[in-house]
């Protein structure tokens, strides 16, 4: 790949198969000659790893301000360097997950946009989706893994956000994919995923 690299972003309800996606898709662009760097969200910096160890106990407005923090300083030291080396670069959790996850902690869309409103926007934002019930089922075995999974009626909110920020997305112009992964494997979500990265309309926009 010559030029700028491109930056894909993939987000989705807990439980909804981000990791098992985001390695297929990694294998898949591999495979296709594409140069693949991948991150998340929240980052392994200073400010990351402090949103980790107290996510349980920090919450709304403040926390909503360390993760565009996070992601401020995830943008200048990571992301913005892998693209100007021509890498393609998949990040896990972005953008659409805090347009989910701090609203369901009562912090209104305006303010995120706000806080969020000088990041660097994806060529193509993933946005995983499945129904509530299988989401919850997959919680259930796996047990919980953060203060969220302990609210029962959090799966069916979170599907129903995600799909109000693809809408909010595409209002700024961003490229959108919505992927149910209830409907098809990994490597299949993967392999449509890195189709829609190929499209000309994506590339154009790099």
């Amino acid at each position: 790949m010559t030029g700028r690299g491109l930056f894909i972003t993939l987000d989705g309800p807990s439980g909804v198969g981000k990791s098992t996606t985001i390695q297929a898709l990694h294998d898949e662009l591999a495979r296709r000659g594409i140069s693949v760097c991948q991150t998340l969200e929240p980052t392994t910096s200073d400010i990351g790893r402090f949103i980790s160890a107290h996510f349980s106990h920090i919450r709304g407005h403040a926390l909503a301000c360390l993760v565009a923090a996070d992601r401020y300083e995830h943008v200048e030291h990571e992301i913005e360097p892998w693209l100007s080396a021509s890498d393609t670069v998949i990040c896990d959790r972005y953008l659409a997950s805090t347009l989910v996850m701090q609203r369901l902690d009562a912090v209104p869309l305006k303010f995120l946009l706000g806080l969020n409103a000088h990041v660097l926007m994806p060529d193509l934002a993933v946005i995983l989706t499945a129904p509530s019930g299988l989401i919850a089922e997959r919680i259930a075995v796996r047990g919980p893994r953060n203060r969220f999974h302990l609210d029962p009626t959090v799966p069916g909110r979170e599907v129903d956000l995600y799909d109000e920020t693809a809408q909010t997305l595409m209002t700024a112009n961003v490229k959108v994919l919505v992927a149910n992964t209830s409907e098809a494997t990994p490597s299949e979500v993967a392999a449509t995923i890195a189709d829609a990265i190929s499209d000309s309309s994506v590339a154009s926009a790099a």
